[in-house]
């Protein structure tokens, strides 16, 4: 496999101030997109570069508004196929979701692709034979696409503690939403008793991505694509016979 390229405009690598433990990938991965969306609304979809968040990718994840309160997941962390008990890309985010408050994760998904906001919700899942109880929580960041439009979200879900039996799913017991304002980019909300992290601008240098394996973004499960073949040609081949 070929090797990243090492000049980068889009890594702003968080590792070196975020203790990895608890909830702290969720000040990473926030601190991440404030750096690079900087004065303005939200990045874009092109500009995640998975290096950046390398110590959060297993519970990161990015999903593709299809329909109003809908959106699936077009990336996702190896976390997030723990929790269900099998690859989840190509899945609604709403299916880490139980019935009762599915509704009101759909109702955040709007307002966040909407207003645009940034969203971080507590999440609780009950204990049952083989499942202990288990605490989560995700954080929902507004992307552009490449056409300009708000229909991306980048995300990260973390549950702390025992799996145990999988799929787990999980209530909603509060949720945070705050309005996204161009401008001096705001500060990363802090977990409790989690250290404070820092970030820095990505320096304006192009780079070729590569992502690592399992947060590479997929083809679209529906579409169908053959790989590009060169045209036929004909070659006149001259004979003195």
């Amino acid at each position: 496999m070929d090797k990243p390229e090492q000049n980068t405009h889009n890594v702003v690598s968080m590792t070196q101030h975020v203790t990895h433990s608890g909830y702290s990938p969720l000040a990473q991965v926030e601190a991440y997109w404030e750096a690079l969306r900087g004065s303005r609304l939200m990045p874009s979809r092109a500009e995640i570069d998975p290096r950046g968040i390398e110590q959060a990718l297993e519970y990161s994840f990015i999903v593709e508004r299809i329909a109003p309160g809908i959106a699936r997941l077009r990336i996702a962390g190896s976390h997030l196929s723990d929790l269900m008990g099998m690859e989840v890309r190509g899945m609604p985010l709403t299916s880490f979701i139980t019935p009762g408050s599915r509704r009101q994760v759909s109702d955040t998904l709007e307002e966040v692709f909407e207003t645009p906001a940034t969203c971080t919700l507590q999440l609780h899942s009950d204990e049952s034979a083989g499942m202990p109880p288990l605490e989560a929580r995700m954080l929902l960041m507004p992307l552009k696409s490449d056409l300009g439009d708000v229909s991306r979200l980048l995300g990260v879900l973390i549950a702390v503690g025992e799996i145990g039996r999988s799929p787990r799913r999980f209530d909603v017991t509060g949720s945070s939403l705050r309005p996204v304002v161009a401008g001096a980019g705001a500060a990363p909300e802090e977990m409790p008793g989690e250290p404070p992290v820092r970030s820095r601008k990505p320096e304006p240098r192009p780079a070729t991505v590569l992502a690592p394996p399992g947060f590479a973004d997929e083809r679209p499960g529906f579409r169908s694509e053959t790989p590009r073949k060169e045209a036929p040609y004909l070659r006149l081949v001259k004979s003195d016979d």
